[in-house]
């Protein structure tokens, strides 16, 4: 007859357990020790007893087997999160592909194209679905259209500021340019007087006229005569 089989349960009798752990232990190391020699194996083993004792075989050093596991664990987590991140990766780019695909169908149902295979139900969902997609364009070209609007007339306001500025401005230079004309206008004839006033006076003498002989006519005579009866 074989032998039965052991259910693989802790031992409650404390004596049997620690018997049961002695016989193991040694043929656990053994075994440890056997694969190491026949199969070239760097083996660390560490056994802890229920007492908290330690056990331990090694072929070479448990430092260096130590330093190797956590190196080679290292590594494998580095592979692994490679590995999952990859997954990950393509997971994502299978959806992405799927929802391409998804929206060039409906690109090409909304221009009228592959309406073969849709009912009516899908008809009018298509339907309303271009209908809301026209409603918010119209609200999109309206805002942008008052926006447009708005920002004219804030330019326009502008530019009417600017305007009256420069009418201003133009107004100003008048104003300074008749000033300056009515003081030319004013220094000058002030000028010209000024001038008419001390103007030198040039007197020239006549030539002296040859006098002439003093000789009565007839009417000084008669004058004379009349003159003479009247005093007497």
């Amino acid at each position: 007859m074989g032998r039965g089989k052991i259910v693989i349960r802790r031992i409650d009798n404390a004596t049997s357990r620690q018997v049961t752990f002695s016989k193991r232990r040694n043929g656990i190391l053994k075994k440890a020790k056997e694969l190491a020699i026949l199969c070239d194996a760097e083996v660390g083993l560490i056994i802890f007893s229920s007492t908290g004792r330690l056990h331990e075989f090694t072929s070479s050093s448990m430092k260096n087997v130590i330093d190797r596991y956590n190196k080679v664990k290292e590594e494998n987590n580095q592979l692994l999160n490679l590995a999952s991140e990859a997954k990950f990766w393509q997971g994502e780019a299978i959806q992405l592909r799927q929802q391409l695909q998804y929206l060039q169908q409906s690109h090409r149902q909304l221009l009228g194209e592959e309406l073969s295979g849709m009912n009516v139900n899908d008809l009018h969902k298509m339907e309303s679905k271009l209908e809301m997609s026209l409603k918010g364009v119209r609200i999109k070209k309206e805002q942008i259209l008052m926006d447009e609007i708005k920002e004219l007339h804030g330019k326009g306001s502008h530019i009417g500021e600017e305007n009256k500025a420069l009418h201003k401005k133009v107004n100003d230079l008048l104003k300074e340019n008749a000033e300056l004309q009515k003081k030319v206008y004013e220094s000058t004839h002030t000028r010209h007087d000024n001038n008419e006033l001390h103007m030198p006076i040039s007197l020239q003498l006549s030539q002296p006229q040859p006098l002439k002989s003093y000789l009565p006519t007839n009417e000084t005579m008669k004058l004379g005569l009349q003159l003479n009866s009247k005093t007497s």
